[in-house]
């Protein structure tokens, strides 16, 4: 714009009223996020989503971001390209979306921040946590402790003929443990690196097959009396610390599950504000939580979830 222009312009800002100057500044600060969006998003090493190649040229600009060709496809993208934000409108409201992940709001709480449909807040908010799923430690060393949560299985959001409704997540029809309940495996070591797997059943195959790629050889496996844990640490060969917590034994030596059950507290304590959670995006709200989590131990790096989202 030419200084003339923009003189012009700075003139005409004084007849505006209150209520077009407040809504000016929020353009303005859409206009400034969105820059920082951008600046976050084209961050990332530009590599080729289509091919893998790594010789790629600027080709112009599109809907606020650079373009790139590929020198091996010849096919173009931009840095948003085969992620799961890729086409996503308004980007000068990601910040606040971030923001609002970080915060743990409602989806009805996140639609009146950002000034978007419920609708737009809960696509928003699958969209961004859709790369969080599979950010976990992929490696646990020293004393490792294991144990099982359990969530009610959700059908939210969905028509279930097989049974009523349940009001605002409501509880299950029989008591304790049964098939209405899904089982989740926290493994967590004593440096805060934390695995969480969503299982079909709590036994010793599932257990077996989630816990061996994730168990570092000379682990030290601390448990509760879980019979498929158990079975799991004896065909792994790796040395097992069982804790029989009914009967009160909570601690044996420098063997204990606190920090996995401290962990089990807040997911659980966390989780209650959302009414219940479809089983569906269970895997989506246990990568939301453990980036949380993990922005807990460090609070200065708040949790990144524009870079989570596109992979950065």
């Amino acid at each position: 714009m030419r200084s003339r222009e923009l003189k012009k312009m700075l003139a005409e800002a004084s007849k505006l009223t209150l209520v077009q100057r407040q809504e000016l500044m929020r353009a303005l600060s859409d206009v400034d996020e969105a820059a920082r969006v951008v600046q976050t998003v084209q961050s990332r090493p530009q590599v080729c989503p289509h091919c893998q190649g790594e010789r790629v040229v600027r080709n112009g600009h599109a809907s606020g971001l650079q373009r790139y060709k590929c020198r091996h496809c010849a096919r173009t993208f931009n840095s948003l390209t085969e992620t799961p934000l890729a086409r996503l409108r308004h980007k000068g409201k990601w910040e606040r979306q971030a923001e609002v992940l970080r915060q743990g709001l409602s989806v009805h709480q996140a639609a009146d921040t950002l000034a978007v449909a419920p609708s737009t807040a809960f696509r928003w908010r699958h969209r961004f946590l859709q790369l969080a799923q599979g950010v976990k430690a992929r490696l646990l060393q020293g004393v490792v402790e294991a144990d099982e949560t359990y969530f009610l299985r959700s059908s939210k959001g969905q028509r279930v003929q097989a049974r009523k409704a349940r009001h605002r997540g409501g509880s299950g029809a029989k008591r304790g443990l049964s098939d209405e309940q899904e089982p989740v495996l926290v493994a967590r070591d004593r440096s805060g690196a934390t695995a969480d797997f969503i299982l079909p059943r709590a036994g010793k195959a599932q257990t077996i097959a989630v816990l061996a790629p994730v168990l570092a050889s000379d682990v030290v496996l601390c448990t509760d009396c879980s019979g498929s844990l158990g079975a799991a640490a004896r065909h792994l060969g790796v040395e097992h610390h069982a804790l029989n917590l009914s009967k009160g034994q909570r601690v044996q030596g420098a063997w204990h599950i606190q920090n996995a059950n401290a962990y089990h507290a807040r997911l659980k304590n966390w989780m209650r504000r959302f009414n219940g959670v479809a089983s569906s995006y269970l895997a989506s709200y246990l990568g939301w939580f453990r980036a949380l989590d993990r922005s807990a131990q460090s609070p200065r790096q708040p949790a990144p979830f524009l870079a989570l989202a596109v992979g950065a």
